[in-house]
């Protein structure tokens, strides 16, 4: 099973948009919510990101709403 992780905040519809691909898909992720947990904007920031979403797809960083990019390293 992949480790996918799903860096978020509240008020963003392409983060929701994700989140509904991926539950679509039957896919389990960690949803990391920058507005309300401080650590997971630091992982955040850490990793070069400011904006949101990010997916983490067992180490590969996705930026942004990019559905084609998540079903080829899903695949």
């Amino acid at each position: 099973m992949k480790d996918i992780k799903v860096y978020s905040s509240s008020t963003c519809p392409y983060c929701t948009m994700m989140k509904d691909y991926l539950t679509s898909k039957g896919v389990a992720f960690t949803e990391k919510n920058v507005s309300i947990d401080t650590e997971a904007r630091k992982e955040l920031m850490a990793m070069g990101h400011m904006g949101v979403p990010v997916t983490v797809i067992d180490g590969v960083e996705v930026v942004g709403y990019d559905t084609q990019r998540v079903d080829a390293l899903l695949a």
